[in-house]
């Protein structure tokens, strides 16, 4: 449900809803994260057991359709969930919002037999999703990347 928006001020107010979901990622973020977030980084450490914990709150799939263990919510609910992630640990937040960019590419053009072998494991948080940009020259510019995968046959083939 979209925050009400007011036409004169553009001001907008959340509702009951994503008033919820912001303290629910607040509570998590101010609980399991940050008293472990400075720890974290100077071990260089992934935690994976708390972003664990973080499936059955419903951030494994958060843009993900329901039928497949996803909390189909949209953007401003996302934004209000990585940003209470972000005040206690950017890098946390971070993979958190690349692991749902993963599953929702999967929900939205996967076929039906791709998102029910694999949105039930990602939305729950047993399995973790993540990818790959970055090459020698280009970094993360995406734009910059040289990298191809062309459609040969059946295959593709990587240069």
């Amino acid at each position: 449900m979209d925050a009400a928006v007011d036409a004169g001020t553009g001001q907008f107010e959340l509702t009951e809803e994503q008033r919820a979901i912001q303290e629910m990622a607040q509570a998590f973020a101010a609980d399991r994260v940050a008293p472990n977030a400075l720890d974290w980084d100077k071990a260089k450490h992934f935690p994976a057991d708390v972003i664990r914990e973080t499936g059955p709150l419903g951030l494994g799939g958060i843009y993900v359709r329901d039928d497949v263990g996803g909390s189909a919510l949209g953007r401003l609910d996302a934004v209000l969930i990585f940003e209470a992630l972000a005040h206690a640990d950017p890098a946390f937040s971070s993979f958190i919002s690349i692991h749902n960019m993963a599953a929702s590419m999967i929900d939205r053009f996967g076929s039906d037999e791709q998102r029910q072998g694999f949105l039930p494991k990602l939305t729950s948080m047993e399995w973790l999703a993540s990818y790959c940009l970055t090459e020698p020259g280009s970094g993360s510019d995406a734009a910059a990347l040289k990298t191809r995968a062309v459609k040969s046959g059946s295959d593709y083939v990587l240069n």
